[in-house]
């Protein structure tokens, strides 16, 4: 087995990819004049940053680039909790490098402003829709659920083989389209801590969300899908990595 350090490493290179990658395309391309991206583009843009860091780094580190997914997997038996400090600490790390490296080149244009949101997630007034705590809240619990149980279910050794990371990166996309409305769609909360750290007040005052309700969607699915786990299942890296050579 590679050394945790490795593994964290690569964690880290694949969130940075994700923040900088979806992030990015929702501060520099979402609303461009007259050929902007618009929500359906970021959704694509984060479905994809996952899916090629699953050929990437899935046989290295398991590709989880998102604590909620590291904590559902351990509950789930799939990650030895051992290990979790290190990848959060090295997934929220990439998420702030991802954002820092976005901010250096977005400030680069005139008239940019992180008054602009600068892709951070909110609730109530920092809602894109303006929907209130209560259906934030639910959003971010019912769709890391959602994905948590795509991720165990593409990776279980059950699964058609040589597709999990397909699947989980559409996934991922679909779970945008619905959530970018709601909370500008975390389901991850490294993703949410690096813009955060960069806007600040409202923003980090509103942080506690977007760690509490994908952890507790996340933990909920790992103890559902236990459920249908009949047959003792490999780690999600092991599983990542015959799906990615398949």
């Amino acid at each position: 087995m590679m050394p945790l350090t490795k593994r964290a490493f690569a964690e880290f290179i694949g969130t940075f990819w994700l923040v900088f990658g979806g992030c990015g395309s929702a501060v520099l391309a979402a609303a461009f004049p007259s050929l902007g991206i618009g929500f359906a583009g970021v959704a694509l843009a984060f479905g994809l940053t996952v899916l090629t860091m699953a050929f990437a780094i899935g046989h290295v580190s398991g590709c989880h680039l998102n604590p909620a997914v590291s904590v559902g997997l351990v509950v789930g038996k799939r990650f030895p909790a051992s290990e979790l400090p290190a990848y959060v600490v090295a997934q929220v790390l990439g998420g702030i490098a991802g954002s820092a490296v976005l901010y250096v080149i977005a400030k680069g244009k005139d008239g940019f402003s992180l008054a602009g949101g600068f892709a951070a997630n909110g609730y109530a007034e920092h809602s894109p829709g303006g929907y209130n705590l209560a259906a934030c809240l639910t959003a971010e619990l019912a769709l890391t659920f959602m994905f948590l149980m795509i991720i165990l279910g593409a990776t279980d050794l059950r699964a058609p083989k040589g597709f999990a990371p397909i699947a989980i990166g559409l996934g991922l996309t679909l779970i945008h389209l619905i959530g970018i409305p709601v909370t500008n769609l975390s389901v991850n909360p490294a993703r949410s801590t690096g813009p955060a750290v960069f806007v600040g007040g409202w923003a980090l005052e509103q942080l506690w969300m977007f760690w509490v309700a994908p952890i507790i969607g996340a933990a909920v699915a790992g103890m559902v899908y236990s459920v249908f786990a009949t047959q003792p299942e490999p780690s999600t890296r092991e599983s990542m990595s015959a799906s990615a050579k398949a």
